[in-house]
């Protein structure tokens, strides 16, 4: 027994401290991108977390709430823990599986068969523990299955973080449309309400003569086109909260509903460093890095079949002629069966092995690709956050220039200087003005936060 002992004993040592790994020896991919983003700055702030960067209670709690009822993220969860159970299956490979087992046989042995010449009926019992078939992993394909299906799982994790950083974002924009939308029905009520005032006046000018016919159907022809905006910004406002509802995975109270673009607090800024590495960061890159070691691992496990394999197999315990005697002096029972399989021929490997090298590179080019296109995209929300802020200002000095000019041209209208076609121009202009405002201040906020995901953001 003390022999069977230490020879179990010697295997197990050899596979847990003295098995090679035949992986090949994983480094970082040099990064495809220029070392630089565009327009950053010199100082390297981390990312806030989203509850820092949202800077608005409501939106907060309407994140929260999609974050708490998310379907998406639910399934994202699932398939977290669905992958952590199948890392540690394969992880309990490395170790023996041990059962015990009881047992009865009986069996009638006639003459002619018998040794004594004469018919005899034999009984055994045996109760034993023992580990049937475990294989040593001396050249670590085990443990390189094991290192698979760990990074499988860090990546299904990166994955969740991912989906949880696209829902903070898809709501937060979503929450902005909203409130531009609303922001833009108000701004046609508003001006409805200016219009029938302006009817009105122009009709009462018209029955006494000194308005023309054409100007009170100029005056009406743009009463109906802001009736028209009302009625089209109403379903879109409408839509907006289908929207909400459904991200939220509830109906979204209506109190946490903004009222207007300008009643939504400013998402807060942050500084982006010039270092690209910034980029590793995202959720989708690391999850694209984990599955590019896994395939390193899987590349050891392949190499591993063209080595031998060492099972064994064991078991102690009693047995006896009589149940009454399994556990009396003398009836102790053992067995030890190491096997080692040398594998001599089969294609099968070959093309397993050329497969895991195949599935290297489609994992390390999509590991590129991921960190291509996240720099893309945060070069594309760094180069709209400047050129919006650009936009911003012209835009402010237009929508100005458009209230000044409309105004003097109603001031020369109600003189009979100029016609009303000149009124009717500057209210346009004056209009689109404002509503242009509107659209970059949903543009700025909304591209501060397409920033943030693009840049990873924090999920917690």
């Amino acid at each position: 027994m003390r022999e069977r002992k230490r020879v179990f004993l010697f295997c197990l040592l050899i596979s847990i401290f003295f098995g090679c790994s035949l992986a090949p020896k994983y480094e970082t991919p040099p990064s495809p991108v220029p070392a630089k983003l565009p327009y950053g700055e010199a100082e390297k702030i981390e990312v806030l977390n989203w509850r820092d960067f949202v800077a608005d209670d409501n939106l907060k709690k309407v994140i929260e709430l999609a974050l708490k009822n998310s379907r998406d993220l639910k399934l994202a969860a699932l398939n977290v823990a669905q992958v952590e159970a199948m890392y540690r299956i394969q992880r309990a490979e490395l170790f023996p599986a041990i059962n015990a087992q009881a047992g009865m046989a009986r069996q009638r042995v006639p003459s002619d068969l018998s040794a004594t010449g004469k018919s005899q009926t034999t009984s055994q019992y045996d109760v034993t523990v023992g580990i049937t078939a475990w294989e040593i992993d001396f050249f670590g394909r085990i443990r390189n299955l094991r290192d698979r299906a760990l990074e499988e799982y860090l990546a299904s994790e990166q994955g969740r973080l991912g989906v949880r950083n696209v829902i903070v974002s898809t709501v937060a924009r979503a929450y902005l449309n909203y409130a531009a939308d609303y922001e833009q029905l108000k701004l046609s009520q508003e001006t409805l309400q200016s219009q029938e005032e302006t009817y009105r006046l122009i009709r009462r000018l018209s029955e006494v003569g000194m308005a023309s016919e054409l100007d009170l159907k100029r005056a009406e022809a743009l009463l109906e086109a802001t009736r028209g905006d009302i009625a089209r910004f109403t379903q879109a406002v409408a839509q907006d909260e289908n929207a909400l509802d459904l991200l939220a995975g509830v109906p979204v109270p209506r109190d946490l509903l903004p009222q207007g673009l300008k009643e939504v607090k400013v998402p807060r800024e942050f500084a982006v460093g010039l270092s690209s590495e910034v980029l590793l960061r995202r959720p989708d890159v690391r999850q694209a890095e984990h599955l590019l070691k896994a395939a390193y691992a899987n590349i050891g496990a392949a190499r591993a079949t063209f080595f031998p394999r060492i099972t064994l197999t064991t078991s102690m315990g009693t047995a006896s002629a009589e149940l009454s005697g399994l556990f009396k002096d003398g009836s102790f029972t053992w067995s030890f069966v190491p096997r080692i399989a040398v594998p001599i021929f089969d294609a099968r490997t070959w093309a397993a092995y050329d497969v895991a090298k195949v599935q290297r590179e489609i994992a390390l080019t999509q590991y590129e690709k991921t960190i291509q296109t996240a720099f893309r995209e945060v070069a594309d929300a760094l180069s709209n956050k400047v050129n919006i802020e650009k936009q911003l200002k012209a835009q402010e000095a237009l929508l100005k220039a458009s209230q000044d000019a409309y105004r003097l041209a109603w001031l020369r209208y109600e003189k009979g200087i100029d016609s009303y076609l000149s009124v009717l121009d500057a209210k346009r202009s004056l209009i689109s003005a404002e509503r242009g405002m509107v659209n970059l201040n949903l543009a700025r906020m909304a591209n501060l936060v397409t920033l943030y995901q693009a840049l990873g953001g924090t999920a917690d």
